[in-house]
């Protein structure tokens, strides 16, 4: 028995190995198999990219090949024409194509005595062909040439006219805004000065009322003006006759009470209008400085789109300066006009 224990706890390493070995076997095929997918789906994009390379590359090709069978169509249309040829005939063009047999050279049969002068004739126009049309083409740069500095400084021109113009927009508007922020101040001060006054006349009227109705009868020292008229016990009772001091000294308290608080709520309204000014002028003036912000903001992203635009420009001009480069020279013109027909 203990032999057989032995043998089953010295299997027991042995298979947990063979499972941690296919384990890590299953791993490792599955990162071989996204690393073969990650290189695939590199080399698909690889291979997308040059066909598409490949694309422009024959585009441009074929544009090139068209240009350059329009050049020399023109070139036959303009410096080949069918009167220049040896055959034509004035009073008949077609003289030729009718005769039955082939013309031979005057001379010897297949010389042509004058073949060196009309060579050298041919180079000469050849030569004078190219120097026209490299005139031409150095004209037509120069030509290209102003009206980029013409367009550069119209767009200069523009700029500095936006800038102007929003210069005087944003005058306008403080302008605008310190006429309101004064007229509002003014407007404050005289209702200020208006409520001012008003109360000093309402102090004033209170305080002559006041020395009315101590200095009238009402409030006298004659004791007659409180005598009733069922005798001398019994007192008016519209009158104020016949009160203590303390009672006449109260009714006084009374009305100077009434005087302070009717001003203390006016120098309340009077503080909560003061108040309001200065918080619409507050008010006004971030308004102003929001616009001035926005202003800011809107000409940053137009001197951004104006940078833009003009660095495409470049771009566009360098890419026609390096697409445009295979200028005609005497090897081109050469190859035509080298035989007899």
């Amino acid at each position: 028995m203990e032999r057989v224990e032995n043998k089953v706890l010295l299997d027991i390493p042995e298979r947990i190995r063979k499972k941690d070995k296919v384990a890590l076997e299953s791993q490792v095929n599955e990162r071989k198999k996204k690393e073969e997918a990650v290189s695939l789906k590199a080399y698909a994009a690889e291979v997308v990219c040059n066909d598409k390379a490949a694309c422009l590359l024959k585009q441009r090709q074929l544009k090139e090949e068209r240009l350059l069978q329009g050049a020399i169509e023109d070139f036959w249309l303009n410096f080949q024409p069918r009167c220049s040829r040896r055959e034509y005939d004035l009073n008949n063009p077609d003289k030729v194509m009718n005769q039955d047999g082939i013309q031979m050279l005057p001379g010897l049969v297949g010389e042509d005595p004058d073949s060196q002068g009309r060579l050298k004739k041919q180079q000469e126009q050849l030569r004078e062909w190219s120097v026209q049309q490299q005139h031409e083409l150095a004209t037509a740069r120069h030509q290209q040439r102003l009206e980029e500095q013409q367009y550069d400084q119209d767009r200069v021109d523009l700029d500095i006219q936006a800038l102007q113009l929003q210069k005087i927009e944003e005058e306008r508007r403080r302008s605008a805004a310190l006429a309101t922020k004064d007229f509002n101040l003014a407007k404050a001060a005289e209702n200020a000065e208006k409520q001012w006054k008003k109360w000093q006349q309402e102090k004033e009227d209170n305080r002559t009322d006041i020395l009315n109705q101590l200095q009238g009868e009402l409030l006298s020292k004659s004791q007659e003006q409180g005598i009733s008229v069922l005798g001398l016990p019994h007192l008016r009772a519209d009158s104020c006759k016949g009160l203590t001091n303390e009672q006449l000294q109260h009714v006084i308290d009374c009305h100077q009470q009434r005087i302070e608080e009717k001003s203390a709520e006016q120098q309340k309204e009077e503080l909560h209008h003061d108040r309001f000014c200065v918080t619409s002028a507050r008010t006004a003036l971030l308004l102003e400085r929001r616009q001035a912000r926005i202003n800011k903001q809107l000409r940053r992203t137009l001197d951004s789109a104006n940078a833009q635009l003009s660095e495409a420009h470049r771009e566009q001009k360098k890419y026609l300066d390096n697409v445009y480069t295979n200028i005609p020279d005497d090897s081109y013109f050469s190859q035509f006009n080298t035989s007899s027909r």
